[in-house]
């Protein structure tokens, strides 16, 4: 019987591997109340809801786009030199393939790469744009 031999027993599958552990219920009743919290913890990090859900300075866009007084149109589209990842409109992508970090009345305009995490920033000038990408670390 597993209580009186082993409180913790060890499971392996027919190639050796190890699927996981059985424990029982005298040493789940002793250690539940520090283990439950951390297995609850490990969960949500493997299901990644531990994550806060970002968000977008829109607002500050909706400003620029408004205040805009470049020679050119309003443009949408955004290209990462990383991972080759390209969208000719931001916004319309579902999924979302660039996250808006900041937007800026000078023209300064940043994204996120969600393929890759590289960052990729335009700089607005008077008539023309610079696109810069920063590798991921």
């Amino acid at each position: 019987m597993l209580e009186e031999n082993r409180p913790i027993q060890s499971l392996y599958g027919d190639d050796g591997e190890f699927l996981g552990l059985i424990i029982g219920p005298r040493m789940w009743d002793r250690v539940e109340s520090e283990v439950a919290p951390i297995l609850q913890r490990e969960l949500k990090k493997m299901e990644g809801k531990d994550k806060p859900e970002e968000k977008e300075p829109f607002k500050d866009w909706e400003n620029l786009k408004q205040m805009w007084g470049f020679n050119y149109p309003v443009d949408y589209d955004v290209h990462c030199e990383s991972c080759g990842a390209d969208t000719s409109n931001w916004q319309e992508d579902d999924p979302r393939k660039f996250l808006l970090k900041a937007a800026s009345l000078s023209g300064l305009v940043s994204f996120t790469c969600k393929g890759c995490g590289a960052r990729i920033t335009k700089k607005h000038f008077k008539d023309y744009i610079s696109v810069e990408t920063q590798s991921p670390k």
